[in-house]
């Protein structure tokens, strides 16, 4: 799960797996693969370096890659 700020500045948790894409418009908004959408106060790079360091500490980052590499 990762931390982020709604705009009424309360703190909200995503599953970080469930997050289907970031965007700047120019407010952040997170697409969840459900569909919901919902608006952050914090960057997109702030939002993808979350989803990042997700990854490391649960040991998906590394597998990722190397399943990328082997489909190239």
């Amino acid at each position: 799960m990762i931390s982020v700020t709604r705009l009424n500045g309360k703190q909200a948790w995503l599953n970080a797996i469930m997050i289907e894409s970031v965007e700047e418009t120019p407010d952040t908004y997170v697409t969840l693969v459900t569909g919901k959408r919902m608006i952050v106060l914090e960057k997109a790079t702030d939002i993808i370096a979350k989803v990042n360091e997700y990854y490391s500490e649960i040991g998906i980052h590394a597998a990722t890659i190397k399943v990328q590499q082997t489909e190239e």
